[in-house]
């Protein structure tokens, strides 16, 4: 199993019995899962288990599902709010002592907002569940379109990674097979400074720099950063191989190569060191900034 994107939009459509429903499920990166999901009134049953079934489906991301229902064919209930109808014509009764008017009309007082209610038939529990058990059939649906978006995303991200590690690793070996970095370039290099110095000041203590020196050259062999690069290389290509939802571990490597990287910068003494360095810190961000697109 390759890798996946946390980005991917999809939609399904279902219908029964003259209902018709839409789900629309849209993810976006996010450092865990956070599902969130939208139903229209009288369908609050179904927020528990869509949220699950979405649950079961994503390790990663920011998902917002959303359900549209309409039902179509049925013939809608008109009802009388009796309570609202009283109070209305009491209140007419206490008026007419007062204002000398026209009584009211029937069609008048059924005009008056509240008195008539128009709901659509509610089904019985069995045809309740069977919608929701069909309704829930179509978010897997688009559950599955969204995994094949992603997974597709993830061939591509899968792609893009492997080409950095490569890039990555080939700027690591024009590191190591440098001139510059070698023990005994180092070595001559401080041993010319050293000369230079003792030439300039004979006052200076020949044996205290030279245990600076010693201290130096140490600081300066970056052996454990290529080491540790080399690692990180061959780590991440073992989890680009593994699949799954590996973003999490291939973010804490991005921070490690950066890490050396940045090391690897701060020791350099040649500038050929230095520029192969910041090319390679560049490249170390860009592979960070794909790898959190990675479930």
């Amino acid at each position: 199993m390759g890798l996946a994107s946390m980005t991917g939009f999809a939609r399904a459509d279902g219908a029964m019995a003259g209902l018709r429903w839409t789900w629309e499920v849209k993810t976006v990166n996010g450092r865990g899962l956070d599902v969130r999901v939208r139903v229209p009134p009288g369908f609050d049953a179904l927020e528990a288990s869509a949220r699950a079934a979405i649950s079961a489906r994503l390790v990663r991301g920011t998902c917002n599902a959303n359900l549209t229902v309409s039902r179509e064919g049925g013939q809608p209930l008109v009802k009388i709010n009796e309570p609202v109808l009283d109070s209305l014509v009491a209140a007419l009764d206490v008026l007419k002592k007062r204002v000398d008017a026209t009584p009211p009309s029937l069609d008048g007082l059924l005009a008056v907002k509240g008195v008539v209610e128009i709901s659509e038939p509610e089904p019985d529990e069995a045809a309740r569940a069977a919608e929701q058990e069909a309704m829930l059939k179509t978010l897997s649906k688009a559950l599955d379109q969204l995994e094949a978006v992603r997974r597709a995303e993830g061939d591509a991200l899968e792609r893009v990674l492997n080409e950095r590690l490569e890039t990555i690793e080939k700027l690591t070996k024009q590191v190591e097979a440098h001139p510059a970095r070698t023990p005994e370039a180092i070595k001559e290099r401080l041993k010319e400074q050293v000369a230079a110095l003792i030439g300039a000041a004979p006052m200076l203590d020949a044996d205290r720099l030279h245990q600076e020196a010693v201290l130096l050259a140490t600081k300066a062999d970056v052996r454990e950063e290529l080491d540790r690069l080399y690692a990180h290389v061959a780590a991440a290509r073992t989890l680009l191989k593994e699949g799954k939802a590996v973003g999490r571990r291939l973010d804490f490597l991005a921070q490690e190569f950066g890490r050396e990287s940045n090391t690897l910068v701060s020791k350099s003494n040649h500038v050929n060191l230095t520029a192969a360095g910041l090319e390679l810190k560049t490249v170390v961000e860009q592979f960070r900034e794909q790898v959190q697109n990675v479930e």
